[in-house]
This record gives structure tokens, C-alpha cells and sequence, in this order.
């Protein structure tokens, strides 16, 4: 049986007096992708001039996060997180939220080290280190999981020139999507991760290919630590 619950999505204006919602249950599935793109933008243009809440239930995540200016995500009949589309992607609270909003990569890893304001992670699918820069934020104890989204990510020929975030790995798949790459990387753990890149250009001025080697490496500010 599959994990995933279907999620309710809270498009709602403060201050409109009496409440009043609409509820929508897959407004949009039976529209090709350019129209539906098209009239998700007019759903909030409504909603906006109507001031009424909008309670919309979609499987389709980027469709999610285009309407709401409320996530909730239910795991197993109950709401697990509720948040900004933002603070759902960028701050998931829990390994599930984490996997189910978008893609991202996981390690397993425990704390080594702890720094004001920087902790590091030690992940036994990685040959490296993970510097995390945590704020303010308690440091993590115990198991925890590092998330990494792909396009925080990036990918190169040439090794970076420091001693923590970052790992080597084999090009085992490329898609090209117009707007950008999607690179899977085989690990020398042999651990498959997803990276993203933008084509900013209409030249491929990297040349990465099937099968080549690369580096994959990362800035402190991207990894998440997850409790386990």
C-alpha cells in the first residue's frame, strides 16, 4: 500500500470576515500541461478577487505549490506539516515531507564535530565530511539524515578545492529537459544521486557525458539535517 496520502492545499485570505471556503478535488487533472500552467494562474487570480479560501486537493506537487499560499501534508490520514510552500520545501520537518515534496537526496549520517553555528555530519555513503550550517539551531544528535536537493547540486570535471562537501561518482544516466539537466551519478558507495543543473546557455561548455567521472560538491548552506 502506498505511503503517500493525498495532501489539502490552503489558498486563504485573512481579514474577509465570514468564512467561506470552495473545494476543489483535482480541479485541474484532465487539462494538458501548457492550459493547466495557464489556469493555475487564473484560479488565484479568482481566489484573490473573490476573497474566498480555496481548499484544493492535488497529487500534482508543482501545481500544489503554484496555488497555495498554505501546504498541508497528510501522512497516513493525519497532517504531518503545515507551512508556506517555501517552508515545506526548504524546511521539511521529517524524512517523509522531505521525500514526497519534490526530489531530494538522503544520507544516513551521524554528528562528528559541532561549531558555532556550522555542525558536521559523517555519512558512510559519502568518502567525505558534510559541513552544515545550522544558525541558531540546537545541534543535531544521534542518527540523523542529511537532504540535499538536486539543484543544490552542482557537478564538475575537476575536483573542488576543499576538504568537505563533496564526493566523486560515475555519470550513469543524463535528460536533457530544455530548462535544465537532470544528471544521475552512481557513487563509489554505490549510492545513485539526483543532480540539477539550469541551461543558462545554449552551449554545453562542461561536456559531461555518460560514463565520465565527475565531482559533485555543495555549499554548507544547502544540506538539511533531518532528525531519524
Amino acid at each position: 500500500m502506498p505511503r503517500a496520502i493525498p495532501e489539502f492545499y490552503l489558498h486563504s485570505r485573512p481579514g474577509s470576515g465570514n468564512l467561506k471556503l470552495l473545494l476543489l478535488d483535482e480541479p485541474l487533472a484532465a487539462l494538458d500541461k501548457k492550459l493547466r500552467e495557464h489556469t493555475q494562474f487564473e484560479l488565484v487570480n479568482l481566489q484573490e478577487q473573490l476573497g474566498i479560501s480555496f481548499v484544493v486537493v492535488t497529487h500534482d506537487q508543482e501545481e500544489a505549490m503554484t496555488l497555495s499560499s498554505r501546504i498541508g501534508v497528510m501522512e497516513h490520514g493525519r497532517i504531518v506539516q503545515v507551512g508556506t510552500p517555501r517552508e515545506i520545501y526548504e524546511f521539511p520537518g521529517n524524512r517523509f515531507v522531505a521525500e514526497f515534496i519534490g526530489s531530494v537526496n538522503l544520507f544516513a549520517g551521524r554528528p562528528s564535530a559541532d561549531q558555532p553555528g556550522q555542525t558536521t555530519i559523517t555519512c558512510h555513503e559519502l568518502e567525505r565530511p558534510v559541513l552544515v550550517a545550522r544558525g541558531d539551531d540546537p545541534p543535531p544528535q544521534g542518527q540523523v539524515w542529511v537532504a540535499i536537493r538536486p539543484e543544490k547540486m552542482q557537478v564538475s570535471l575537476a575536483p573542488p578545492q576543499t576538504a568537505a562537501n563533496w564526493t566523486q561518482g560515475v555519470v550513469k544516466e543524463i535528460a536533457y529537459l530544455g530548462d535544465l539537466s537532470v544528471f544521475l551519478i552512481r557513487l563509489r558507495s554505490g549510492k545513485t544521486v539526483r543532480v540539477t543543473r539550469p541551461n543558462v546557455s545554449r552551449f554545453d561548455d562542461q561536456g559531461i557525458t555518460w560514463e565520465q567521472e565527475v565531482y559533485v560538491h555543495w555549499r554548507n548552506t544547502s544540506p538539511l539535517v533531518i532528525s531519524a
